[in-house]
């Protein structure tokens, strides 16, 4: 697996989206257990939404340290977790596992 570089992860800003990604899988995990139609699933996917989002958009923005390269994989990353919310809150699929295994992945990579 590809560990990001130390400076850029040891910051407040790694720090940070580390918290961000565990908040967004505790909430997922929580939503799967509790039900894939609860209220605690709605709010699970939507605070998903807005992290990815968010990291893709400082991802585009050209600020980060990451290489050209890595930066380019999250985006494509960040784009399909998007995406896959999205169907789930549309009731195309219920692939939750799928959003907490990548997001906990990127995560761990962080580390």
């Amino acid at each position: 697996m590809y560990q990001f570089p130390r400076a850029e992860m040891q910051t407040a800003a790694g720090a940070r989206h580390r918290q961000l990604l565990s908040r967004s899988i505790d909430m997922l995990l929580a939503a799967v257990m509790i039900g894939r139609d609860s209220l605690e699933a709605a709010e699970a996917l939507h605070f998903t939404s807005r992290v990815w989002t968010a990291f893709v958009e400082d991802l585009r923005s050209g600020d980060s340290a990451l290489p050209t390269e890595l930066r380019a994989n999250l985006i494509s990353i960040g784009l399909w977790l998007l995406r896959e919310t999205e169907d789930i809150r549309q009731g195309r699929t219920d692939n939750f596992e799928g959003l907490i295994e990548v997001a906990a992945i990127v995560r761990d990579g962080m580390q």
